[in-house]
């Protein structure tokens, strides 16, 4: 038997948002046959030219903390190296030395062990909850707490309860914003992926960061879509996030998202290929043939069939009620761009049986419209 012209993720298109590895992962998902657009949804301030991290750094020098919580690897590091550079990564390790110090998870922990600072607790679930209750569960009343965070804007905290929950405990929180951010430039490709998120012109988007959910977010509102683009990831568009601490801004607004089990680059790759066609594929026999529905392409028997924008609206309102007769009316309604002409229909019809390379599967039903012919078992 020949191998199959198609792979996993032939058909769908995603949209990449990181600022960081996105060659990467679009690479990954591309080599799965996805179709992928890609973004970055934030621009980093350059740690060097950070004078608000400058000043929290030796504010902590001075009056060294309690308790130090890591909750990122890169941040961590990333906060390391910028003390170094302004001559006081010396003085900085030596002070956080004196703390209790917990970590997030095991990449935060490989950076406080590469800095000297070995972890009192780490939660193995990479919990923020589970950490919060560890130490409010140890007592934290008049401790002072420095909390790594990573990636912050004057508009956006990324771990809101976290924080208020430690100070309802009694503690004293001063918060290390490690790579604080700015959306990306208004007018470019940014803006575009986000146009298209509400035009419902990917089938998932995945998110890396809580920045650049929130980035996707804020500029949605700026475009006057933001209604738009939250209908579309409640719908037909996916969220595919790295972890849940990515996915909270979403789920708080009442957004269906999904994770791998692993925070890691190459396992959401792999939970994209995996749940991608669960979610978006639709599958059908119809007039004896398989018929499979993807976002920008069909799979007729398992050979791949490139559909025009106009056939795949066609497709998608036919199968929307396989086996039940579409009207031409409602066909219209479904063409991008149609008009009132009806003759588009018949003309997209035309196409679209081509395009299958079996007329068989559309049925024209006389002075009604067309239907999908569905196999008894596929019609329910």
């Amino acid at each position: 038997m020949s191998e199959p012209d198609w792979s996993p993720l032939t058909g769908f298109r995603v949209a990449v948002t990181s600022a960081r590895r996105a060659d990467e992962l679009s690479t990954l998902l591309r080599r799965r046959g996805a179709t992928v657009t890609s973004a970055a949804a934030i621009e980093m301030v350059p740690l060097p030219d950070d004078d608000e991290l400058r000043l929290h750094t030796q504010t902590l020098i001075d009056s060294p903390p309690d308790i130090v919580i890591a909750t990122t690897g890169i941040g961590f590091r990333g906060w390391i190296a910028a003390a170094d550079g302004w001559g006081i990564s010396t003085e900085l390790t030596e002070s956080l030395a004196k703390a209790r110090i917990v970590s997030r998870g095991p990449k935060a922990t490989g950076a406080l062990r590469a800095a000297g600072l070995p972890e009192e607790w780490s939660p193995e679930s990479e919990s923020s909850r589970e950490l919060l209750h560890y130490l409010i569960d140890g007592g934290i009343s008049g401790a002072r707490i420095a909390v790594q965070l990573h990636g912050a804007t004057a508009e956006w905290d990324p771990f809101p309860e976290f924080l208020d929950e430690l100070r309802a405990a009694g503690a004293e929180v001063v918060p290390i914003l490690v790579y604080r951010w700015h959306p990306a430039p208004r007018h470019g490709a940014f803006d575009q992926l986000v146009a298209g998120i509400a035009e419902e012109g990917f089938d998932a988007v995945s998110f890396t960061s809580a920045p650049a959910v929130a980035s996707v977010l804020m500029r949605a509102a700026e475009l006057g879509i933001e209604a738009a683009v939250l209908s579309a990831l409640r719908n037909d568009v996916h969220a595919m996030c790295v972890g849940p601490v990515t996915a909270r801004p979403l789920v708080r607004l009442g957004v269906p998202t999904s994770a791998p089990e692993r925070m890691r680059l190459g396992a959401l790759a792999r939970h994209i290929t995996d749940e991608l066609p669960l979610l978006r594929a639709r599958t059908l026999r119809v007039a004896g043939r398989l018929l499979e529905i993807r976002g920008n392409c069909v799979l007729v028997d398992g050979e791949v069939k490139v559909m025009s924008p106009a056939g795949m609206a066609t497709i998608r309102a036919l199968a929307h009620r396989p086996g039940t007769v579409v009207s031409r009316a409602d066909l219209l309604r479904a063409l991008p761009g149609a008009g009132t002409d009806t003759h588009a229909v018949e003309t997209a019809v035309l196409r679209l049986r081509t395009a299958l390379g079996d007329k068989k599967m559309v049925a024209t039903v006389v002075k009604r419209g067309y239907r999908l012919p569905v196999d008894e078992a596929f019609a329910s």
